[in-house]
C-alpha cells in the first residue's frame, strides 16, 4: 500500500528472464531504419525467401475452402500423418501419427515438452552456446538449468564426461545443428549420448529444427536412437515458415497424455491455417534445397570475407545458418561491439551474451539466412570498416 492508499501490482519474479537480445537488436535495427539507415540484417534466423509458392497457394485455397476454426488440441490429423510419413522419408524409421504433435512453433513445442517432462526443481542440463530459449523458458518454470561449458575442441557440443560431471540430471537439451555455433553431433555421438540418457533416467530433449540445412554431412534424429527422447522440429527455418508459428513434436507415449491435456489448456490448438499450409510444405522439398545451396553460397563466402575483416577464429557451421565468431582480441564486449557496428556501418549481429552466460562477450553471430546481395555487401562493410 502506497502513502496514497493505492495498491501496486508487480511482475511475477518467474518473469524476471533475461531477454532475447537477438529481438532485441532487431528492434534497434527496424529503429535505425526508420531514421534512414540502410541496415543489414544479420541479427536473426529467418530465410530471406519466405515459404515456396504451393504453400502460399494452399493457404489461399485453404482460406476458400476450409473452415479456419479450432483444430484438435495435437493438431490436423492429417498433417499429423504427413509429418510421421515424413520420419520415414528422411529417416527411414517408423513414426506413428499418434506419436507426432504439432504446436505453436518450436516455442510452444519447448514450453510444452518442458512442463510434461519435469517438475519445478529438477535439473536439466544443455551445453552452452546455446539457443537462449532453453535456458529462459526452463527458468521461467522454475527448473534448473545446469550449464555444461562446451567449447571449441569439443565442438560446443555435450559430452558423456560433461554430463558425468554435472551432478544428478533429470533431463539434457540437445541441438543438432546447433543454434549459434551450426556444430553437429556424429551419428554415433547422439546415439552414445542417447544411450547415456536412457540408461540414467535422464529425458533427452533433441531440437531438430535446422535439419535440412547441413553442409556436407546429414544430420541423425533422437527418433532413431532413444525411445523415451522428445523431438522438436519446425516448419520455421528449412521449411522458410517463420511467421507462421507452426512446429511439431515427435513423443514418447508416456508423455502423449500430458502434453495432449497441457494443449488443450495452453493453446487450445494451433492455428488452423497454417496447417492445411503445412500439410504441402513436405512437396516443397526441391525447392527448399536450392534454398540451402543458397545458404552454402552465403556461408562460403563469410568464410572467406570475415577472416579479411580480423574475424578469423570462427565454429566451423556444419549446418544453420549462423557462423559463430571469436571477437576477444578486438578489446571490447560483444554487446558493446555488436551496437557500434550497427550504428556505424548498419550491420546488424547478435552479441554472444544470448547464447552463453560465462563467455558470451566474446562471441558475436552471424546470420547468413538472408539474400546473397545483403551478405555480400555485409562482408564489403565489415572489412572496410575494420581496415
Amino acid at each position: 500500500m502506497t502513502d496514497s492508499g493505492t495498491l501496486w501490482a508487480r511482475a511475477a519474479d518467474r518473469a524476471g528472464i533475461a531477454p532475447f537480445y537477438a529481438m532485441e537488436v532487431l528492434r534497434a535495427a527496424n529503429q535505425r531504419e526508420a531514421e534512414g539507415a540502410h541496415v543489414l540484417h544479420l541479427e536473426t534466423g529467418e530465410p530471406s525467401r519466405g515459404a515456396p509458392e504451393i504453400v502460399l497457394a494452399a493457404a489461399r485455397r485453404a482460406l476458400d475452402e476450409e473452415r479456419i476454426g479450432y483444430t484438435e488440441a495435437l493438431g490436423l490429423p492429417a498433417l499429423r500423418a504427413r509429418i510421421a510419413a515424413f520420419y520415414g522419408e528422411r529417416y527411414g524409421c517408423k513414426v506413428a501419427p499418434d506419436q507426432v504433435v504439432t504446436t505453436v512453433g518450436a516455442s510452444g513445442a519447448f514450453i510444452l515438452a518442458f512442463l510434461a517432462a519435469f517438475d519445478a526443481g529438477q535439473r536439466v542440463a544443455l551445453a552452452e552456446p546455446c539457443y537462449p530459449a532453453y535456458r529462459n523458458i526452463l527458468t521461467a518454470l522454475g527448473i534448473e538449468v545446469v550449464p555444461l561449458a562446451s567449447d571449441a575442441e569439443h565442438r560446443f557440443q555435450p559430452t558423456i564426461e560433461l554430463l558425468e560431471a554435472a551432478g544428478p540430471l533429470h533431463g539434457l537439451v540437445v541441438a543438432s545443428p546447433s543454434n549459434p555455433t551450426g556444430t553437429m553431433l556424429a551419428p554415433g555421438e547422439l546415439a552414445t549420448i542417447a544411450a547415456w540418457c536412457e540408461g540414467t533416467g535422464v529425458r533427452l530433449i533433441s531440437d531438430e529444427i535446422y535439419h535440412g540445412i547441413t553442409y556436407g554431412r546429414e544430420a541423425a534424429s533422437a527418433v532413431t536412437s532413444a525411445g523415451h527422447a522428445v523431438v522438436v522440429n519446425s516448419f520455421s527455418k528449412y521449411f522458410a515458415m517463420t511467421g507462421w508459428r507452426l512446429g511439431w513434436m515427435v513423443l514418447p507415449e508416456d508423455l502423449l497424455s500430458a502434453v495432449d491435456r497441457l494443449a488443450q489448456n495452453l493453446f487450445i490448438s494451433p492455428a488452423a491455417l497454417p496447417q492445411y499450409a503445412g500439410l504441402t510444405a513436405f512437396d516443397c522439398c526441391q525447392a527448399l534445397d536450392g534454398y540451402v545451396a543458397e545458404y552454402a553460397a552465403n556461408r562460403a563466402l563469410l568464410f572467406e570475407r570475415l577472416p579479411e575483416a580480423g574475424f578469423d577464429r570462427l565454429a566451423p557451421a556444419d549446418g544453420a545458418f549462423y557462423i559463430y565468431a571469436d571477437v576477444s582480441g578486438f578489446g571490447e564486449d560483444s554487446q558493446v561491439f555488436a551496437a557500434r557496428m550497427l550504428e556505424e556501418i548498419a550491420v546488424a549481429t547478435t552479441p554472444g551474451i544470448d547464447f552463453d552466460t560465462q563467455h558470451g562477450g566474446d562471441w558475436l553471430r552471424f546470420s547468413f539466412a538472408g539474400s546473397p546481395n545483403d551478405i555480400a555487401e555485409a562482408a564489403e562493410r565489415l572489412v572496410a570498416w575494420r581496415r
